[in-house]
């Protein structure tokens, strides 16, 4: 089963960076994170030795970045026909979904590995805690990870790309806002009661948390949760559709 999986997601990994995507994915993150970190958070005029001026743009970077690389992970094997291919061969279903999105997200994992000058630059303004710096990049990878998975489960049910990629934003667009302070504030005034669990079921919240350097297994669940049942609908619209 691991065999099959590395199999898959190596030559997904190749796929990537045999094309422009992975290249031109990257070539935007890291500069979006440059002008967002030092232009619009005024990184050194804030004379703070943290990321948190680059870690607070994150969810609103992943929620039009990351579905533009899941869109492909499944609508581009339908269109083309080569999933018929990929489901002819020793192959289950959920491995090909397992294999498709650790291609992917090693794919963005890269893209945060590569922003380490950011890293090198609040070392050489200050002392920062690291803790909080190693807790801010795990925090990120994992909730891209969640983004991605939400971006293939749309990416499953259309053969349209572009289709996959609107559903992405929507549905993630939702999660972001549901943990956004100024939702939360509005909904304190008129629904008080439904403030926690709208506010638990953002993105923002748990992100905030982690990127602190809070380490509570409750936010990692809450990501880990949508990754896995992400995955299993996946799993689930493919079937659906190979069945008919």
């Amino acid at each position: 089963m691991l065999r099959t999986i590395y199999s898959i997601a190596k030559r997904e990994v190749k796929g990537y960076f045999g094309s422009p995507v992975a290249y031109v994915f990257i070539f935007f993150f890291l500069i979006l994170c440059g002008l967002f970190t030092f232009y619009v958070s005024k990184f050194y005029e804030a004379r703070q030795a943290d990321l948190r001026a680059f870690f607070v743009w994150h969810p609103w970077l992943y929620l039009f970045l990351v579905p533009a690389v899941g869109m492909r992970l499944w609508a581009e094997e339908r269109k083309s026909g080569t999933i018929e291919i990929l489901l002819t061969l020793p192959v289950t279903i959920g491995q090909a979904v397992i294999a498709k999105f650790l291609a992917a997200w090693l794919v963005l994992g890269i893209s945060l590995i590569l922003t380490f000058p950011l890293v090198i630059t609040v070392y050489y303004l200050g002392s920062p805690d690291t803790g909080a710096i190693l807790a801010g990049y795990l925090g990120s990878f994992i909730m891209a990870g969640a983004y991605l998975a939400i971006g293939g489960l749309m990416s499953s049910a259309t053969k349209n790309q572009v289709i996959a990629f609107i559903l992405a934003v929507v549905v993630s667009f939702v999660l972001v806002m549901a943990g956004w302070p100024p939702i939360t504030d509005m909904l304190a005034k008129t629904f008080p009661k439904l403030v926690p669990m709208v506010a638990y079921t953002g993105f923002v919240t748990h992100f905030d948390s982690i990127q602190r350097g809070v380490l509570d297994s409750r936010d990692f669940i809450y990501f880990g949760s949508i990754i896995v049942l992400a995955l299993c609908a996946t799993a689930a619209v493919l079937n659906t559709r190979r069945a008919a």
